[in-house]
């Protein structure tokens, strides 16, 4: 077998030695009594603890370590599967586009580092289970980063580089199969190759995935391949088997339904390369919508007759193609409503367990999404079975990215000659291999509809001949490439069989596609959702129905990628890029998430995607309701629909109305009820599954439509006694249950009481403010508006030092007291803004902000004022839009009457940010545990309530750095800008959802004691 040499390591041309040929992941078991998934009988788990020694660079890395007279015993334990950074040793970094030594160690292409490059040395002692006899001993590594080379009991085995597919060995010839073994593995975190490795994640180093011996029996299915193949009608189907077999002996195939029944089967002798067909009659289809899985079982004998081994593969009869330059599944054109999604836990990194992976596909499965891009690398086969199994589109992508030196290309610091891997014929055989290695492991699953070539790796004729190698390989396909489109390498278009982009707006889609007709179109990368973002997600949801080549697109990204971190008072919190020493790095930029990184629970950002993703659209008319069908395969009859008439949140009625929708096609449905006159009314059509799902229970709502019909009608003033008293300084006014005290010197409302309790912890004051969002700081929004921000901070009611009556005026109306104070704002140009005040007989307080012009100051980020309560005012209740925060760009939701705690409008978003805000607000309450408090009233308000002020949220990055609770700050606001998302690195709010400043502005609510 030879020695191991770092050259290997060095040498971008050597990317493997003695490594076993790649093959399908199928199981196999001795015996027909197991449970289709579970690990095979032929396996021996070798996770758990081993010694382990760590290093900061191979040359301080233990020596003969491998060698039978080493005693590695006294070493310490780590944990396998497991990230070395996440036990102790080492540093996690995270870095988006620069290379992690960039600044360390000046490196040439395909050199790494060597000051550090941490190397991991790993032993194991076991003995073989019993039973194993003289069969073949395999080792299967699924997962280490970045390169792996082992020994057994002092010989060399071989070396392995790709940190995302298994790497297998034949540990045969070095095993000794009566006594104890000694298993040595070394992990190199950098190698020659690590430039291909350059994904926007968390770069970690260590065996993070499961570890295992094999053995297998004389007459064996090595690998085998599962094609369907649906005819022209997409009625009838073919099941070709191609088994590549050790051995010579018989098979016997059995294909059956999911209710048990046999549909078809073959029989007959295999060695070597064996092909079978079985035709089926009208097969039922596999697809997202409706992921029918048959189950093929396959019992292997020898020639004698005895039983060597069974397997049951599940097969999903689909087809999928392009049609017209159209790509299409089972016939009809797809529309990707997918996500990005990295492997990634706070708690491990990227060594996930079985059950975040089931949580993240039944969550996606629950908020519409059907589509997965594994970015940027293969995963863990769990996924694809449950993709499978749940019913999820996937672009399976290649382990290769080298967007460092693409962006240096970009950046004119390197030349096109400089790429990686460019035209480099060094790393040709290396990507290729890469590609073969996730294609013979995952080609048997139907949910794998596109091969991707890798991600922003500029262009090139090495990633050209992936292509085509993808396409040799597998004729049932499509071949994905983002980094042969638009500015990067021309030469190769034919490398992606679809034009694809990242984040390129909507305008730019829509002329592109204007020109270009002869490929679809998808968005690889889009709606970047980093902090409070998602927003205008809507234009490139509705583009997909409006443009027959637009066939959607694949947020960024599913999970936040964060890490578990403890501060120095033993405050839990989320850290990011620089949290651990870790430089250069990219800092909270790994936060792009739907889904928190600590919980995978939804972000608020979700509900909106579930919205803009579902699959049936609902237009409420005066009486009726138009109900569109975008499902390619399901009629609306599989579902329940139910027309919904509330009032102010209180339900008047729920009917059930049959509808039978076929799939891409629209239909009208009178509303089962009429509408009062008598107020504001809400009309819901919901449509909810019609039985349980592996995901979702009967009655889970998976689309609706809402219709505001009316105008809610706030309470008439009560006519009551009331006192004015005006002072020197102050002005009360007094009445049955309520005191309110303005300061002249001051300058606003100090005090109101209701019920004997003061409700102002301080004085309400114009607030143009929010906390700044990731996209606000990247589109440099603090530069353009900052003055927004001092002119909620200073604003002051005089100039100087003195009492200016000019900034205060009373006016009295009968039973009522308008008083009027004028604020200075510190802005260039300088502006005032009035706020007026009303207070009626019973306690109504009406409020009046005006102001001129306010967008010569720049963009305004919110229009409205801010009250100061006590924390103890915690309950928060609305009538509005909900569960979730909405903004202007982000305004899918619900009207209703909605409740919560006012620390759970704290969205727990990487950086602390705006988060919270309520739009279409008719009134909400902040009370305490009693029901004393505030009630706010308004037409169409955006509200908060929060414990914290914009300013205190903007001064932390982290949750932990947030000050102790003291107060609730409530903010009535006439509008906030939307939040943006198109991505987060310079893109604006649309102007459809700024705040149009050009004129006067005026808000108008009112607030009053319960």
């Amino acid at each position: 077998m030879g020695e191991f040499s770092m050259n290997t390591v060095k040498n971008p041309r050597v990317f493997e030695e003695n490594r076993l040929a790649a093959h399908s992941d199928h199981e196999y078991y001795k015996t027909p009594d197991y449970q289709y998934g579970e690990s095979s009988d032929f396996k021996y788990s070798l996770n758990g603890q081993w010694k382990f020694s760590y290093a900061k660079n191979p040359d301080q890395a233990v020596c003969d370590f491998w060698k039978m007279d080493y005693d590695n015993r006294p070493w310490d334990e780590i944990t396998v599967p497991g990230h070395v950074e996440m036990q102790g040793y080492g540093t996690p970094a995270y870095v988006n586009t620069q290379y992690p030594w960039d600044g360390h160690e000046l490196l040439e292409p395909y050199d790494f580092p060597k000051e550090y490059n941490p190397t991991s040395s790993y032993v194991k002692y076991f003995t073989l289970p019993e039973g194993w006899g003289d069969g073949p001993v395999y080792i299967s590594f699924q997962g280490v980063e970045s390169a792996v080379a082992l020994w057994l009991n002092g010989e060399y085995v071989g070396y392995s580089e790709d940190a995302f597919t298994p790497s297998e060995f034949d540990l045969t010839p070095f095993v000794d199969r009566e006594g104890e073994n000694k298993l040595a593995v070394r992990v190199f975190r950098f190698t020659s190759s690590c430039w291909l490795e350059d994904q926007d994640f968390f770069r970690f180093s260590g065996i993070f995935r499961d570890v295992y011996l094999y053995t297998v029996p004389a007459v064996h299915i090595r690998d085998l391949r599962l094609v369907t193949t649906l005819d022209n009608d997409y009625k009838n189907a073919v099941l070709s088997v191609d088994m590549d077999v050790t051995g010579v002996g018989n098979v016997q195939l059995e294909l059956r339904n999911q209710e048990g029944n046999a549909v078809g089967g073959a029989a007959g002798a295999i060695s070597d390369k064996t092909h079978m067909e079985i035709h089926v009659d009208e097969p039922k289809k596999w697809s997202a919508e409706s992921p029918y899985l048959y189950s093929l079982d396959i019992h292997v004998t020898d020639k004698a007759g005895n039983d060597m081994e069974f397997i049951t593969e599940r097969v999903g009869f689909r087809s999928f193609e392009m049609k017209d330059h159209v790509m299409c599944i089972n016939g009809k054109r797809i529309v990707f409503c997918g996500v990005n999604r990295h492997e990634f836990s706070a708690k491990s990194g990227r060594c996930i367990k079985d059950e975040d992976i089931k949580k993240d596909i039944i969550t996606m499965k629950r908020h519409n999404i059907n589509a997965i891009r594994t970015s940027h690398y293969p995963n863990r086969t769990l996924l694809y079975r449950l993709c499978d199994e749940y019913g999820m589109y996937m672009i399976d992508e290649t382990n290769m990215e080298s967007h460092g030196m693409w962006d240096a290309i970009g950046r004119g610091l390197l030349t096109m000659d400089d790429c990686l891997p460019g035209d480099r014929e060094e790393y040709a055989e290396t990507i290729i291999d890469r590609a073969r290695s996730m294609y013979e492991r995952d080609k048997n699953h139907p949910s794998i509809l596109i091969w991707s070539c890798g991600n922003e790796s500029y262009g090139g004729k090495d990633i050209f001949d992936m292509s085509n190698a993808f396409r040799e390989w597998d004729l049932t396909r499509l071949v994905h490439y983002e980094g042969s489109n638009w500015e990067r390498d021309p030469r190769y278009p034919d490398t992606s069989d679809m034009n694809t982009s990242m984040y390129l707006p909507v305008a730019d889609l829509k002329a592109y596609l204007k020109e270009h007709r002869n490929k679809p179109y998808i968005s690889c990368e889009y709606s970047h959702a980093m902090g409070n973002s998602c927003g205008a997600i809507e234009k490139y949801t509705k583009l997909v129905h409006e443009e027959e080549l637009y066939q959607g697109g694949f947020i960024w990204d599913y999970i936040d990628q964060c890490l578990s971190k403890k501060d120095r008072y033993g405050n839990e919190y989320m850290g990011y890029g620089g949290d651990f020493g870790d430089r250069p790095n990219d800092g909270s930029f790994s936060g792009d998430g739907i889904v928190y990184g600590d919980t995978r629970e939804p972000s608020p950002k979700m509900q909106e995607v579930k919205y803009v993703y579902q699959g049936i659209e609902v237009e409420l008319e005066d009486t009726s309701f138009v109900v569109t069908n975008h499902n390619l395969f399901t009629a609306t009859s599989k579902y329940g629909c139910y027309a919904v008439l509330e009032k102010e949140g209180r339900m008047i009625r729920k009917d059930l109305v049959e509808t039978d929708v076929a799939p891409l096609s629209k239909e009208t449905y009178p509303l089962p009820f009429e509408i009062p006159g008598d107020g504001e009314y809400v009309v819901t059509i919901s449509f909810v599954l019609g039985h349980n799902t592996l995901w979702a229970d009967e009655g889970y709502e998976i689309a609706y439509g809402q219709k505001v019909y009316g105008k809610y009608r706030h309470p008439k003033h009560q006519k009551k006694a009331v006192r004015i008293t005006e002072g020197w300084w102050n002005l009360g006014v007094k009445g049955d249950d309520f005191e309110v005290l303005f300061s002249k010197l001051y300058g606003g409302l100090c005090s109101y009481k209701y019920a004997g309790r003061e409700l102002m912890t301080r004085n309400p004051m114009p607030n143009f403010w929010r906390a700044m969002t990731e996209n606000d700081m990247a589109s440099l929004l603090p530069f353009r508006a900052g003055q927004w921000k001092l002119a909620s901070m200073f604003a002051t009611h005089k100039y100087g030092g003195g009492f200016d009556a000019t900034d205060y005026t009373v006016e009295r109306n009968g039973d009522e007291v308008i008083v009027r104070f004028t604020y200075h704002l510190p802005t260039t140009p300088s502006k005032d803004v009035d706020v007026d005040y009303t207070v009626h007989s019973d306690g109504v307080v009406d409020v009046k902000l005006s102001i001129e012009r306010p967008s010569e100051v720049g963009e305004l980020p919110e229009f409205g004022m801010l009250f100061t309560m006590e924390a103890d005012y915690e309950n928060l209740k609305w009538y509005g839009a909900g569960p979730d925060e909405t903004y202007a760009d982000r305004d899918h939701a619900k009207i209703g009457v909605y409740e919560n705690k006012v620390c759970d409008n704290l969205a727990h978003y990487l950086v602390p940010q705006e988060c919270g805000n309520k739009t279409h607000v008719r009134y909400a309450t902040v009370t305490d545990g009693d029901g004393h408090g505030l009630m706010f009233m308004g037409d169409d308000m955006s509200f908060s309530a929060l414990p914290y002020t914009p300013h205190e949220l903007d001064n932390a990055r982290h949750s932990n750095e947030l000050p102790p609770v003291h107060y609730t700050y409530v903010r009535a606001a006439l509008a906030q800008m939307g939040i943006g998302g198109d991505d987060t690195w310079g893109s604006r709010v649309h102007p459809e959802f700024m705040i149009d400043g050009d004129g006067r502005l005026e808000f108008a609510f009112s607030f009053k004691g319960i």
